[in-house]
């Protein structure tokens, strides 16, 4: 008589099913797994870094709307902050501020900049009379005499404009503000107004020696991110790495073992990194911790496999006995972990 209900097989049997299928197909599936990750690690030359302090705000957080809203009306300004510390904790002094002219007079060259301030070239407005002046604060700052130092000092202290702003309170520091408007076109442009800034503060520091510079401002900070993501790249990463393959030697005691969960990694982060690029997805500083996160999971994932495959034979069980054994104790656990630490990530 025909059978006509069988009892359903439970999770823990389809596993030792796949398991099964995927060794009897082993070089199949590596051959496929490989071509399909190396394919997918190709999107990798059209990744991007975006650098924008907009990229942590969604489209419709409101004051980014209020933001870009004042932007478009007015204009779309950022800038850089160079403040300068004196040696002698004076700003007025004929050297510092003549120094200080030489270098809002590099400024104004700084790339896409549209407008430089400084104490140096201040518009001060008195009248002598019925005529009305206007001029820069400080003009020919190394001729200037005590008297006429102390004077400007006097105005620079007094004047809502500056204190506060590009001077403080007992006159010992000061600085140099450079607004610039970036034609966001394309990549790169903050880089170019970075390396031209550093340059200009490294030369002012080696002509004024004592004198100290700390350079801010929105395109410093927003450069900062991608310095911060390309140094870690440079050194954390590798250090990591190096670190991932020590314990796994010392965990698993087995070559092979080692070489096959660094195989899961690469691939795992370059396919990974890959798709992201095929679908636009530009790395931020945030999201540059990507191949961490991955990296976590490829590793945390294959020492569990790998571990109990390597208990099992070291108990007398054959290789094929023992994968299967932990692919059927694993599983559940590894997936419902990944898929877990991957929604908690998004």
């Amino acid at each position: 008589m025909k059978k006509l209900w069988s009892k359903p097989k439970s999770s823990s049997q389809y596993v030792e099913d796949y398991a099964n299928w995927l060794i009897k197909r082993k070089w199949l599936v590596l051959i496929l797994t490989l071509a399909i990750g190396f394919l997918a690690a190709s999107g990798g030359r059209f990744l991007s870094f975006n650098n924008d302090y907009q990229v942590f705000f969604s489209k419709q957080n409101p004051q980014l709307q209020a933001f870009l809203a004042l932007q478009k009306k007015y204009t779309k300004d950022d800038n850089v902050f160079i403040a300068i510390e004196p040696a002698n904790g004076s700003v007025f002094t004929n050297e510092t501020l003549s120094a200080i002219e030489d270098l809002t007079a590099k400024a104004w060259k700084t790339p896409y900049s549209t407008r430089v301030d400084a104490i140096t070239n201040f518009q001060h407005t008195y009248s002598i009379e019925d005529d009305l002046y206007v001029e820069d604060l400080v003009e020919g700052a190394d001729k200037l005499s005590t008297d006429e130092l102390e004077k400007t000092r006097t105005i620079a202290l007094n004047e809502p404009l500056l204190m506060h702003r590009l001077v403080n309170e007992d006159a010992s520091l000061t600085g140099v503000n450079i607004v610039v408007k970036l034609p966001g076109e394309e990549l790169g442009e903050e880089k170019v107004i970075i390396d031209y800034v550093r340059e200009i503060v490294s030369e002012f520091e080696a002509e004024n020696p004592g004198v100290k510079t700390y350079s801010t401002g929105m395109v410093m900070l927003s450069g900062a991110f991608g310095e911060a993501a390309e140094k870690d790249t440079s050194t954390l990463i590798p250090l990591m790495f190096l670190g991932i393959i020590l314990v796994i030697l010392i965990t698993t005691r087995s070559i092979s073992g080692t070489l096959a969960s660094l195989l899961v990694l690469f691939v795992s982060i370059g396919t990974g990194l890959g798709l992201a690029g095929y679908l636009g997805i530009e790395l931020t500083a945030v999201s540059a911790s990507a191949p961490t996160m991955i990296m976590t999971l490829a590793i945390a994932d294959s020492i569990h496999i790998l571990i109990t495959m390597l208990q099992e034979m070291r108990k007398g069980s054959t290789k094929k006995e023992a994968i299967v054994h932990s692919m059927k104790i694993n599983f559940m656990p590894v997936l419902i972990t990944s898929v877990t630490t991957i929604i908690g990530f998004l």
